[in-house]
């Protein structure tokens, strides 16, 4: 099984190079509080939150995946060189159909140096 990486409080860290490090890997979820059941709900999922990440062919995310709980509901894959070869934010959206009670959304992001990374968990509502 693949280490799992985990975001950590930045406040935490001492070292800016750290700080870069973890927030440029980490998946960040961007949605609403609340979803109806059976109707489209945007999730966004955005890598980084204050620095970049690079888009070299030896070093990019290749991959964002979305699930509720431990339930795969979807998947997002990227080549290298899908930012243009510059630094930046890979994002990307998804519109899911919620059911059940509640979401507990977690995002995990594939990069190709330094592993997968893993959202803080997000949850939805669901009425």
């Amino acid at each position: 099984m693949p280490k799992i990486n985990r975001y950590v409080d930045i406040d935490t860290v001492e070292k800016e190079a750290k700080k870069d490090f973890i927030d440029r890997h980490s998946p960040f979820i961007h949605c609403e509080g609340q979803a109806k059941a059976g109707e489209p709900f945007a999730v966004t999922i955005k890598m980084g939150d204050e620095y970049t990440h690079p888009d070299d062919f030896d070093h990019y995310i290749k991959s964002i995946t979305l699930f509720n709980g431990e339930t795969e509901l979807t998947k997002a894959e990227f080549a290298a060189g899908a930012l243009g070869n510059e630094k930046g934010h890979q994002t990307v959206t998804f519109n899911i159909v919620p059911t059940g009670k509640k979401l507990k959304l977690i995002a995990h992001a594939y990069c190709t140096k330094h592993g997968i990374w893993e959202s803080d968990p997000v949850e939805v509502a669901v009425a």
